[in-house]
């Protein structure tokens, strides 16, 4: 599979803040990445520093081998083969659909035949039939939406680019618009790099996520592997494992596993020591404990298991279940949800699996 985009050791800076510190990525044709992480982690200046908007100030972007990117070297953005879909679709408003589809092709000076090809092929494959002498303002958000992936598809770009392209959009248009353009780019065999804030959407479309914190990848992996073993507490946090222990044990390291005290009791969790750790053994280490609310049982009075203690403190209703708020022995709050709701003030046990209970050792400072 041949390499299409090449980012080496890539460096940005806005006045003293380091933005990008030293990323390095490689994405293979055809292969659809989605970049995740909190505001600030620069995964929208890495979008812009390839579509060529930001200068560099360390490394390189090469697209087919060809180095687009440096530190004394941008190729404009309009030569580098690439293409992107914006948040706000950005369509010609005075040009009818069939105009802002066709505007990079005539550009391209591609004949009229191929022209009507290419269109009638896109236009099939988006549903944009019937759609063509309309304007924008005439068309729904998600109509736009495609004639927006419609206009970047059209030229056959190297890269398409894709900056939070559904957050415009209502919920239910969203599911319906993520499933859509996963099956057309992969049908279609298109390279993307996507950059969302909505990792239920990169979940969606990705073969590979990318999460980034404070300029740098924390985790490269695919969606699976993200979502089961989180390399990192910030990982974990994002891809929904938002309840977070942080007065806790390790009492005991064993390769990927360990025993962690929460509380009063000891339990079994997946161990992530990461880069800045004191080590393996058995003395008592400080570690930050996560699990997703989905994933912690109540047991009531009945300790079994993999489990600790905890009072409930409120229970709201979400549709399907009870999402239920807790303290642990020490007063740390955190989630879980139920089929009914748990009487406050009620002590008991929560159980989580071995395998849901992510413990990602402090750092030593």
């Amino acid at each position: 599979m041949q390499t299409i985009l090449e980012i080496d050791n890539v460096k940005k800076k806005y006045g003293k803040t380091q933005v990008l510190n030293s990323i390095s990525l490689k994405v293979e044709e055809g292969e659809i990445i989605s970049v995740l992480g909190p505001s600030g982690c620069g995964k929208s200046t890495l979008l812009r520093i390839i579509a060529g908007i930001l200068p560099l100030d360390g490394g390189s972007v090469r697209i087919r081998g060809q180095e687009v990117s440096g530190p004394h070297h941008n190729l404009p953005a309009e030569k580098r083969g690439i293409n992107m879909v914006f948040q706000d679709f950005a369509l010609w408003p005075h040009m009818k659909v069939e105009d802002n589809i066709t505007y990079g092709l005539k550009i391209q000076k591609v004949d009229r035949e191929e022209t009507k090809r290419r269109v009638d092929e896109i236009v099939s494959l988006l549903h944009l039939d019937g759609l063509l002498n309309r304007y924008p303002a005439e068309l729904s958000g998600g109509q736009q939406q495609r004639v927006a992936i419609a206009r970047a598809l059209v030229t056959k770009p190297s890269i398409v680019l894709l900056d939070e392209p559904l957050c415009n959009l209502d919920v239910q248009l969203r599911i319906e618009m993520r499933t859509e353009m996963s099956y057309l780019f992969h049908k279609l065999k298109t390279t993307v790099f996507h950059v969302t804030h909505d990792p239920s959407e990169a979940f969606a479309m990705a073969d590979r996520i990318i999460i980034m914190n404070g300029g740098k990848i924390d985790q490269a992996d695919d969606p699976r592997t993200c979502y089961l073993k989180p390399g990192t507490a910030l990982v974990a946090g994002l891809l929904g494992a938002g309840n977070d222990l942080q007065k806790t044990q390790i009492v005991e390291t064993e390769k990927d596993s360990c025993r962690v005290r929460i509380g009063g009791e000891t339990v079994e969790g997946m161990y992530f020591p990461g880069e800045d750790h004191s080590g393996t053994g058995s003395s008592p280490r400080n570690a930050q404990v996560r699990f997703r609310p989905e994933d912690g049982h109540w047991l009531g009075g009945r300790a079994q298991g993999n489990c600790f203690q905890a009072r409930s403190v409120l229970s709201t209703f979400e549709g399907g279940c009870y999402r239920v708020k807790m303290q642990t022995e020490d007063g740390q709050e955190f989630c879980i949800l139920h089929q009914e709701p748990i009487p406050e003030e009620e002590n008991g046990y929560v159980q989580v699996g071995k395998e849901q209970l992510y413990v990602y050792e402090s750092p030593v400072h």
